[in-house]
């Protein structure tokens, strides 16, 4: 008789189908149980709102009040019950249907490892922070002794010649410094199509079908090299999970404002973030970074099609990280969010401008999802309820602008016209207005419940954990917790200014400019008053109307227009980096990484990249050209350009470049130039014999040092000692002694010395 071989699918199969039943059911019951709380709170609180006004909705502008009183409460009731599910299931234990409570770690650490991408895309970010990052993750990645199943790749879009070329150089040296080549590589696309999703399906066409799995990170990510391998396992014991994202918490913060956002994402996210994954289980979304990725997956169904609407529905997807989710689900696969998955971090913006400039190439990107879910065919309806809850993170602001407007009219209406007892045409009765201004205060202080009780929740949650120590302290944590509400209410109304304007804009469907993020920066005077003017103009506008027409109503109306006025020196005084280290010194806005230390932190901040500190005050170009080292490697990542009008634009830049100098060419002529191989051979080489006199003689006046132990010759901008050696070295590579232009520059330095 023959015996059929049992395949390791047919027996995971139904064991996979089992766990997807139970997760799904559950799913089901929670969503519903929101669903009816919500709309039953939102209900009750908006007949309280009828009531509250004299025509009890008898008019257009109550309707419209109410209508959108109904829609900005039920928002607000959907981050309160999030909260709610958070606390109560951590007060349990975590949810059971966590990837992490379905695997002990034994049986994850007898997983094997596949081959997996760590790629990092970049555009002008900071090469210091960028490249430390990296050597963070890979010296942890080593600690595990699993380095060998991983790859780097950085991915650069960036157009500056100066910035590439720092990058290229970055990498050259970090690639001898951890002994990683063959295992982090570079690569800069010169065509930048389709932003950051562009960048990395250029990658999966290149490289993509070489790795079973990819893990994508940001500029400012930073994560463990446990959870690393812990993610790779969790995707090869789960393999319907085609997304994995992790819960990334904020570190690094200096400036007052990234401080408080910090401290805000450690003690409020916990609850929220597991709330959320309660909520979502397998129907996930990712958030674009510090997330693994099943790569064939990802390649055969996540390929982002160009939007064919009219206006801001047209073109590329700006936001693609939802949409890849959306995908990845339609396609039968599940994605995660799993909150437990500790040591993955990022980095805030450190100013208010910074964030909001941020905000709006984000608005514009998740105002372009409506017509994705709208009109893309058999999503799932969790994805497209997330893409709800992304549009309305930005909608909300808004609704909330108008709500303001239709009530700043109707107190108007109420004090400057004379009342209308008869509102209904051909009514034999008179509606008399009421006003019930114990109902409002009860619906205000309602307001209010809702969005502070998480935040206690989340304190009672600290002090259950024993968590307390890690934000210095009972006192600390509760001062703490009262000043980042005082500075998230100054902020509320200037974001929602902001994100009115932004939603405005991409609606009109206004060019956005792609550009690196501001990751160091304080905020100017003049960029602040620039940026915050037309909202202190309008809110002392609507502030002297009100107490012009009513002093109550200007009472009420403070909250908002407060803020707003004193946007600009609110704006200026959060950016500063001297604030923010005091009120860390004194044991404020702490959160445990700062407490009880980090390895993986202190790596990060306690070894400052060597490269450039060696070399500043000297242009990437100019580096690229002199230093025999890296002009090799600007070489090898160079074109070959033979003949055409190219080759004959290219000759003249060089010629130019060599005699004046690479400041005189234009950004895209240095780019062309620093690409080609030839030129950068023929520059180095005529540089090193130009004549004392020229542009190179010039640079060259730069002193040389000289150390007799490692036989190195280098620029340095300190005493200099005398020249010992008559064998040229730079940089450990030999000068032929026909460069006479070297040996008279090192000669006229003896006679100096």
């Amino acid at each position: 008789m023959r015996i059929r071989e049992t395949t390791v699918d047919e027996v995971l199969k139904p064991i996979v189908s089992k766990r997807q039943e139970a997760w799904r059911r559950a799913a089901w019951i929670r969503r519903a149980l929101l669903t009816i709380l919500v709309l039953a709170q939102s209900v009750l609180a908006s007949t309280y709102m009828t009531a509250v006004l004299p025509y009890h909705g008898g008019t257009y502008v109550e309707l419209g009040i109410i209508t959108l009183f109904f829609v900005l409460f039920a928002w607000i009731s959907v981050g309160f019950w999030m909260g709610i599910f958070g606390f109560v299931i951590r007060c349990f234990g975590g949810d059971r249907f966590s990837l992490l409570k379905r695997h002990s770690s034994a049986e994850l650490k007898a997983i094997p490892l596949s081959r997996t991408a760590i790629v990092m895309p970049i555009y002008h970010e900071p090469i210091h922070r960028t490249f430390d990052g990296i050597r963070a993750v890979y010296r942890s990645l080593e600690q595990t002794g699993q380095i060998n199943h991983f790859d780097f790749f950085i991915l650069s879009d960036s157009r500056d010649p100066d910035v590439w070329l720092a990058e290229q150089a970055a990498w050259h040296q970090l690639c001898q410094e951890l002994g990683a080549g063959g295992r982090l590589f570079y690569r800069r696309r010169t065509l930048n199509q389709h932003y950051k999703s562009g960048n990395i399906a250029d990658f999966l066409r290149r490289w993509g079908h070489d790795y079973e799995y990819m893990i994508v990170l940001d500029a400012d990510s930073l994560m463990g090299g446990s959870t690393l391998v812990k993610m790779v396992q969790l995707m090869q014991t789960e393999p319907q999970m085609g997304i994995l994202q992790t819960n990334s918490t904020l570190v690094n913060a200096r400036s007052m404002f990234a401080r408080v956002q910090q401290f805000a994402n450690h003690m409020y996210g916990p609850l929220f973030t597991t709330g959320l994954a309660s909520l979502q289980l397998g129907e996930a979304v990712y958030w674009g970074h510090n997330a693994i990725i099943r790569t064939q997956a990802f390649i055969q169904h996540c390929s982002l099609k160009r939007l064919c609407g009219p206006g801001l529905f047209h073109g590329s997807i700006l936001s693609h990280d939802f949409v890849e989710a959306a995908l990845m689900g339609r396609a039968g696969y599940e994605v995660w969010l799993e909150p437990d998955l500790l040591e993955s971090h990022e980095e805030s913006p450190p100013t208010l401008v910074d964030d909001l400039h941020r905000d709006k190439r984000w608005a514009k990107g998740n105002m372009q999802h409506l017509w994705v879910m709208l009109f893309e065919p058999r999503l799932r309806p969790a994805h497209r309820m997330a893409f709800l809850q992304g549009i309305m993170s930005y909608l909300a602001s808004p609704l909330w602008l108008a709500f303001l407007i239709l009530t700043t009219i109707e107190a108007a209406r109420l004090v400057l016209v004379p009342i209308d007892y008869f509102p209904e045409p051909h009514s034999l009765f008179p509606v008399w207005p009421e006003w019930n201004p114990e109902w409002a205060i009860g619906l205000a202080s309602s307001t209010l419940f809702l969005l502070f009780l998480p935040k206690l929740l989340a304190v009672i949650d600290a002090i259950r954990c024993r968590q307390v120590t890690h934000h210095g302290g009972f006192i600390h944590l509760l001062l703490s917790v009262i000043g980042e509400i005082l500075v998230s209410s100054l902020l509320a109304p200037i974001r929602m200014l902001a994100h009115s304007r932004y939603v405005l804009e991409s609606l009109l469907n206004v060019t956005l400019r792609w550009a690196g993020q501001n990751r160091t920066d304080e905020t100017r005077w003049s960029a602040a008053i620039l940026h915050q003017l037309p909202g202190t103009l309008l809110a002392g506008g609507w502030a002297t109307f009100a107490f012009w027409l009513d002093h109550m109503f200007f009472y009420w109306s403070l909250p908002v227009a407060g803020p707003l006025v004193f946007a600009a020196p609110t704006s200026v005084f959060l950016s500063r980096v001297g604030p923010g280290e005091r009120l860390k010194r004194w044991g404020f806005f702490q959160v445990q990484e700062e407490r009880c230390g980090s390895p993986l932190l202190d790596d990060l901040n306690n070894n400052s990249f060597p490269l450039l500190a060696t070399q500043a005050g000297t242009s990437a170009a100019v580096q690229a050209i002199l230093d025999p080292v890296l002009n090799r490697v600007h070489q090898a990542m160079g074109h070959a350009h033979r003949g055409g009008k190219k080759q004959e634009m290219i000759l003249a830049l060089r010629e130019r470049c060599f005699h004046q100098g690479p400041e005189t060419l234009t950004q895209k002529e240095l780019s062309h130039l620093m690409r080609d191989r030839s030129s950068l051979q023929w520059l180095h080489d005529e540089a090193w014999r130009a004549s004392p006199d020229s542009y190179w003689g010039k640079v060259h006046e730069c002193r040389f040092q000289y150390s007799a132990q490692s036989g190195l010759w280098r620029y340095i901008q300190g005493p200099k000692p005398s020249i010992e050696a008559t064998v040229f070295y730079i940089r450990g590579v030999e000068i032929p002694t026909s460069w006479t232009g070297l040996k008279n520059q090192i000669s006229r330095v003896a006679e100096k010395v």
